[in-house]
């Protein structure tokens, strides 16, 4: 039997991982939206739980799902992550990881440090509800979502860089899921039920926060 190693479309990111992408966008613009307004406090509280929780089916979907989701596919030791942020930096040495399908190194690193930041808002937010700490949790809350927004503007400069350095959309792959490759780089489907579910559970922890179904998290 003869493989194909002529490159064409080929699926890499499942409907979870897209899924997850794009809800937290979602939620941490609707939580930066909402942060100073006492009307929508509820509906912040709902953006900003919500967005904790996808971090945490993010990292279990990391661990079980599918090739390029796993964590041990596209995180880099330090040696490896340095020398890619340094290539991208003097142009020199920019398709080291293009063949890799999955996140580059920088791309994991942006994700893992949005994941970190994300849950330790969540945190810090669940603190100032329940009048821990006092004015120094708030004014931590603050700064770890202004970096988080830092974190988040440099993710979003890097990808556009990055397509225009490999030719490739990748805002488009994040949203059909679908990259430059030959067959074998492919993942075996794109979990459409995960996706659905994962849509479904976030829509209900959203209405059930905001409607104060659960007032341990709000009050």
């Amino acid at each position: 039997m003869r493989v194909t190693t002529e490159k064409q479309w080929v699926l890499v990111w499942d409907l979870p991982v897209r899924v997850f992408h794009w809800l937290l966008v979602i939620s941490f613009a609707g939580a930066w939206l909402t942060a100073e307004s006492e009307a929508q406090q509820m509906l912040h509280y709902a953006f900003g739980y919500a967005a904790c929780a996808l971090v945490l089916f993010r990292i279990v979907w990391g661990v079980i799902g599918t090739r390029y989701a796993r964590f041990t596919q596209f995180i880099k030791g330090p040696t490896d992550t340095w020398h890619h942020i340094k290539s991208l930096l003097s142009g020199k040495d920019t398709l080291r990881f293009s063949s890799n399908l999955g996140h580059n190194p920088a791309g994991a690193l942006a994700m893992i440090s949005l994941m970190v930041l994300v849950m330790l808002i969540g945190i810090t937010g669940y603190w100032i509800v329940k009048d821990d700490y006092g004015d120094f949790m708030s004014d931590a809350h603050e700064t770890i979502a202004n970096i988080a927004l830092g974190v988040v503007i440099i993710h979003v400069l890097a990808a556009i860089i990055m397509s225009y350095m490999q030719k490739e959309n990748l805002v488009k792959a994040m949203v059909t899921g679908k990259k430059q490759g030959t067959p074998s780089q492919a993942i075996r489907g794109p979990l459409n039920l995960v996706g659905i579910l994962l849509v479904l559970a976030w829509a209900y922890l959203m209405f059930l926060i905001y409607s104060g179904a659960m007032g341990w998290l709000t009050r």
